[in-house]
Order: structure tokens, then sequence, then C-alpha cells
């Protein structure tokens, strides 16, 4: 499990430099977690945890200096502690999703103190990149941008691992000593959560236009689903 959890650290770390890189929305989380999904054979899983928290903090946009929770290692991470964990357990992957839903979500804000540490390290190394330029130094300059790279992608890679690995043992450890009534209330959550990220999204819907629009049907749409599914 430790190989499989620094296989998924590493991809999750090179998606997550879409953040900083090329900005192509991919780090989103409707984006990065079914391609986590996909990499784990589970894409629906990854979609329907991308929809979740991409409508979490649709609301705290990157503007200005403010830096907003880090949804793409958040989304990451909860996709794979649930596909992991609900092959290890056995559970419902609801009950699964609602726990690492649960355990996880803080993460977000963990990653928050994370970025706001690699933007003061990124001042840095942008100052010693002037520096270098006055002296018309380019390979200094580009080995600095190169350097600023490595670094977000080192940090993500460790964040990903310290905090996956022991969430999937801990589920795997926790889920056999559930009573069935814990194991009806992580059902229950399951379906609380979309309602929760559908009022934020709809709190916010002037700002972002369709895409909390598209989130809230496919949720609902999913909602409808799994209550089918369940009669």
């Amino acid at each position: 499990m430790v190989l499989q959890c620094l296989m998924i650290s590493l991809l999750g770390g090179v998606i997550c430099l879409d953040r900083i890189v090329i900005q192509s929305m991919i780090a989103r989380p409707v984006v990065a977690a079914p391609l986590m999904g996909f990499f784990l054979g589970d894409p629906y899983t990854g979609l329907m945890i991308g929809a979740v928290i991409e409508l979490f903090w649709i609301d705290r946009l990157p503007i200005g200096t403010l830096i907003p929770p880090n949804d793409s290692l958040a989304a990451i991470l909860v996709t794979a502690s649930c596909i992991i964990s609900s092959g290890l357990v056995g559970h419902s992957s609801r009950q699964i999703m609602a726990f690492s839903l649960l355990i996880y979500l803080p993460c977000g804000y963990i990653g928050q103190k994370m970025d706001v540490f690699f933007v003061s390290l990124n001042d840095r190394l942008a100052r010693a990149a002037l520096r270098s330029a006055e002296k018309a130094d380019l390979h200094g300059v580009q080995a600095l941008h190169l350097l600023s790279l490595l670094i977000y992608l080192c940090l993500s890679v460790c964040f990903l691992f310290f905090f996956l690995w022991p969430g999937i043992a801990a589920t795997a450890f926790l889920f056999p000593l559930f009573s069935p009534s814990v194991l009806e209330a992580l059902n229950i959550i399951f379906f609380f959560f979309p309602l929760l990220g559908i009022a934020v999204a709809l709190n916010t819907i002037h700002l972002r236009g369709m895409v909390p629009v598209f989130c809230c049907i496919f949720l609902l749409a999913s909602m409808i689903l799994e209550i089918g599914h369940v009669l």
C-alpha cells in the first residue's frame, strides 16, 4: 500500500503543478478527482467527489493576495482514500466517501498554509532571479525558475503522501469497529455534503456563471440515481 500511495502522491503532485504553471484548470477538483479516479479504476467516484469539493470552495477565488484553501490536494486525497479504502474494507463507497470527506476536507486548509509558505519562498526566489537578470546570468534565472517548480512539486508530493497512507490505514482499522448506527449516519452524511455544496454554489452563482449550475445538476442527478438504486 505504501508503494501505491507513493505513486498516487507523485501523480497528484504533477496535477497540482497546474495551479502555478500552465493553469489550464486540470488541477480543479472537478477535473483532478476524476483523473485520479481513472488512474485507480473508478472515475465515477472521482467525479462525484470532485463535484462536491468544487462546490465547497467555489466562493473562495484566488483574487489579489487571497490564497484559497488547496482544493486540489483535498480532492486527490479524498478520491484516493475512498477508492483504496473501499477495496480494503468492503463497505459501501457512499459510507467510505462520507468518512473520507470528513477526515480530509481540513487538509484543504492545511494545504492553504503550505501555499502561503510557498508564496513567501517564491518571493525570495524571484528577488534572486532579478539579481541574476541584472548580471545577465540567464542560466541563473532559468535555474531559479525550475527550482520553484521543483519545490512546489516536492511539497505537494510530500503533503499527499504524509496524509494519504495514515488516512487509509485509519479507515481500514476503524470501519470494522463502527456500529450499524454509525454506518447509517455516514450514509446520511453522504447525501448532506452535496446539499451543503449546492447551498454554497447558489450563494455565489452570480460570480461563477454556469460552473455551479453544472455541478448542482450533476449532483442532483447522482443523488436521484443513488436513491433509486437503494429503493
